[in-house]
């Protein structure tokens, strides 16, 4: 999305494509004009606007942003603790998979 061939699509191509999806491709359409969702598909198009200036802080926050399961923050934390010099943790409800 960062590229120059979704960048120099108008703010109106990108809405079209977000709200109708594009046939026979991975992209899906994600809701119709006229409801209560427009307005969220315009946030889309002002995100994908700002993907070729995105920082590092900004893409940190989203991936914290992520919606996660129990195990994967239990998981989260024990790495944190860990590299803060801190020995990890066990969470007894966590599964261990080899």
């Amino acid at each position: 999305m960062r590229l120059s061939a979704t960048q120099n699509l108008s703010d109106g191509e990108l809405y079209y494509i977000i709200v109708n999806g594009v046939r026979l491709t991975g992209m899906l359409a994600w809701g119709a004009a006229g409801t209560g969702e427009a307005d969220e598909n315009w946030y889309l198009v002002s995100f994908i606007r700002h993907l070729p200036q995105i920082t590092p802080e900004e893409l940190d926050e989203m991936k914290g942003l992520n919606p996660k399961t129990e195990a994967d923050r239990a998981e989260d934390q024990q790495e944190q603790e860990f590299l803060k010099g801190g020995e990890p943790s066990q969470n007894p409800g966590a599964t261990h998979h080899h």
